[in-house]
């Protein structure tokens, strides 16, 4: 019998047992009644405590059973005890750990798929100008090139490396904010400070385009990490500007209330299509009037930059036309 090879079993009942002996050979000791009396109340007890210790094993080791069987990657749903007591809250907790468990295991799975997207859409966007670069190699071999000729390839060479570049180092970014290994400062950030180091790389693009980059953020502050919420809003302004015609404008505004402080990114471009407004902040997501160099990570990054800061941002088309990026960072209300 499996209950009494179980050594806590053995101890108990041998435990039991002298006492029994014990308590009945006092009771002999004084008169025959008795000792039959304490016999029969000793066998009684002994009984229910065997009964009790039964009923006990059998429930452990079926609870055993089970968890050996969700160890197993079977789908199992541990038996719930009605009554009260140690085992129905230890069966209860049981419960717990193996649904947390699972569901652990469904995140990890979804990361693993996550991951291998991720690994096949930067495979995609890295092939594009990794094949243009061997392009460009083998016709600068060409001896009878031009130095004209040359000096457009090696420009057209750098470009693409300098594409690559950027690739590599937004998707590692992605990758920190996603991991929860980057880290966000808290200091009081000036909004003009924010905006005059996210514009300053663009002010010459903008200037060949014929393109006004129009300010008015005033004195306004947020609770923030300025340099990554800087690289969040150089992508807003490098999209807008990619997508306003010459002669444009690109305007930035921010104002300040007692639960956020607000910035506003628009542009005088085409705007958005309705039905890619849902997507834009996906990561590779390219809409309609996507230009052909838009990788569609550039949102992204801007959109987890801003959220790991207790912020919100929406894109929608200005009641005027043209695209409108809205930015909030709220305040903790003590």
């Amino acid at each position: 019998m499996k209950l009494l090879r179980n050594p806590d079993v053995k101890r108990e009942l041998l435990v039991f047992s002298l006492i029994g002996i014990v308590f009945t050979g006092i009771g002999f000791f004084f008169s025959l009644r008795d000792g039959l009396l304490t016999l029969g109340f000793c066998a009684l007890t002994f009984g229910a405590v065997f009964f009790f210790v039964r009923r006990r094993y059998r429930a452990i080791a079926s609870l055993a059973e089970q968890v050996g069987k969700v160890l197993h990657g079977q789908e199992q749903t541990l038996t719930r005890r009605t009554e009260e007591g140690e085992l129905a809250i230890l069966s209860t907790e049981i419960e717990k750990m193996t649904v947390r468990l699972r569901e652990q295991s469904d995140r990890l799975t979804e990361e693993k798929v996550r991951l291998t997207e991720a690994i096949q859409d930067m495979f995609h966007q890295i092939r594009t100008p990794l094949t243009s670069i061997n392009l460009t190699v083998s016709l600068l071999q060409e001896e009878d090139s031009s130095p004209e000729r040359r000096s457009r390839l090696t420009r057209e060479l750098s470009r693409q490396s300098e594409r690559i570049r950027w690739l590599v180092e937004t998707l590692l970014k992605l990758s920190k904010i996603d991991a929860g290994t980057a880290v966000f400062r808290a200091d009081s950030v000036s909004v003009e400070e924010l905006v005059e180091r996210a514009a300053s790389p663009l002010r010459i693009p903008m200037e060949l385009r014929d393109q006004t980059l129009r300010v008015d953020v005033g004195g306004v502050t947020f609770t923030g990490d300025l340099g990554w919420t800087t690289e969040a809003l150089a992508n807003l302004l490098k999209n807008c500007m990619e997508h306003t015609p010459p002669g444009g404008t690109v305007g930035v505004e921010a104002r300040e209330t007692a639960l956020f402080s607000e910035l506003t990114v628009t542009d005088t471009g085409p705007g958005f299509e309705k039905e890619d407004l849902p997507h834009l902040f996906e990561r590779f997501y390219k809409g309609r009037n996507a230009s052909p160099e838009s990788v569609g990570i550039g949102l992204a990054l801007a959109r987890s930059v801003i959220a790991a800061q207790n912020g919100t941002i929406a894109a929608a088309n200005g009641p005027e036309g043209g695209a409108r990026f809205t930015i909030r960072f709220y305040k903790s209300i003590v």
